[in-house]
């Protein structure tokens, strides 16, 4: 007599039910009938089998905090310097004895308002009114330089944006010889201001909350192709300094967690 699949099933259910399966594992788990389902029984318990869970923040201090309560030996982070971010792992294990590693602690440092300001301005062409009105809801923060690195008054550097002229001029010469002609022109363009122009805009912030401040150099260009003068702010050396900003993150990071944690540069994926 052959049997059907359901009643295969049908005895496979009740073998289960009758012994009542139990699996060997630190979580509590019961294969179930209804095609051998293993089911964690962890959530009927009066505590969890194993601490786990995510910790976020934006603030570097109770980051470190955090960890150095944890005061886990094995904890690795890794710090991502583009991001500003660090993934602390506290049970990823080793080789021998590998965890689970979704105990976790993230800090995803918070760029401060004026920074983010110094970021967006750069490379963008502006009206001088644009520019002037940024350099009035950033005064706190700017120092106006001329050429020579003096320092601007900040009222002095706004009326000069504000009354940039642009002039052009056009000079042109011919000769004439007996078998040939030449002709030459020069155009010139010059943008001039009744007050100091100025070269530079210096903008100290701090760019995120526990690192030290940074003064960015913000070159001033006037662009005259169009029917009127814009203008342009241009971070100078930004590749450098935002290298340092990221090494100072690792830095400070490392001095507050100090042995708590050991941290490297780069992203780990636990799969």
């Amino acid at each position: 007599m052959s049997l059907t699949k359901e009643a295969i099933q049908l005895i496979t259910d009740t073998a289960l039910e009758a012994s009542g399966k139990p699996l060997d594992t630190l979580t509590p788990t019961v294969v179930l009938p209804e095609g051998c389902q293993v089911v964690s029984l962890e959530k009927w318990q009066s505590g969890r089998s194993r601490f786990r869970g995510i910790y976020s923040t934006h603030s570097l201090a109770d980051f470190s905090t955090y960890v150095a309560d944890r005061a886990i030996a094995t904890a690795k982070g890794f710090i991502d310097q583009d991001e500003m971010t660090c993934t602390l792992l506290f049970n990823l294990g080793d080789d021998s004895e590998p965890g689970h590693a979704d105990d976790r602690a993230v800090l995803k440092l918070k760029a401060s308002a004026g920074y983010k300001a110094a970021q967006s301005i750069g490379g963008r062409a502006m009206t001088q009114k644009d520019l002037s009105d940024w350099i009035e809801d950033w005064h706190q923060y700017l120092t106006p330089v001329d050429d020579e690195g003096k320092a601007i008054p900040v009222a002095k550097a706004i009326a000069a944006v504000r009354t940039i002229t642009v002039k052009a001029s056009s000079e042109s010469e011919t000769t004439v010889g007996d078998t040939s002609a030449s002709r030459s022109a020069m155009d010139q363009i010059e943008a001039r201001s009744k007050e100091t122009l100025p070269a530079a805009l210096l903008f100290s912030t701090i760019p995120y909350e526990g690192l030290t401040e940074q003064q960015i150099n913000l070159r001033i260009s006037v662009i005259t192709s169009g029917a009127v003068p814009a203008l342009k702010l241009r971070w100078v050396g930004e590749e450098v300094q935002r290298e340092d900003i990221a090494q100072e993150f690792k830095t400070v990071l490392q001095d507050k967690i100090g042995t708590n944690a050991s941290l490297s540069l780069g992203a780990f994926d636990p799969k």
